[in-house]
């Protein structure tokens, strides 16, 4: 099943004020909002918070990366 990894490490780190971080809190929440309502789910393997979509269709159209078996992005490795 796609899933992407939500990783909310670094949400807020970046603003400058409280209003700045309630509004970047309000996005964040939207948007989960928005992901219930297309029918995501949150699972939890292993301790990690994966965003699932049994469509992969509907889970691309939100423009996500499928972090899933053999397509699995790949990680650069630096050279000895």
């Amino acid at each position: 099943m796609p899933h992407f990894t939500w990783h909310d490490q670094g949400l807020s780190e970046d603003c400058q004020s409280l209003a700045a971080m309630a509004a970047r809190f309000e996005e964040a929440a939207a948007l989960m909002r928005r992901l219930d309502q297309s029918g995501f789910r949150l699972e939890r393997p292993r301790g990690q918070q994966h965003i699932t979509h049994t469509d992969s269709t509907i889970f691309a159209a939100f423009g996500f990366l499928d972090e899933t078996g053999p397509g699995r992005q790949l990680e650069l490795v630096e050279s000895p």
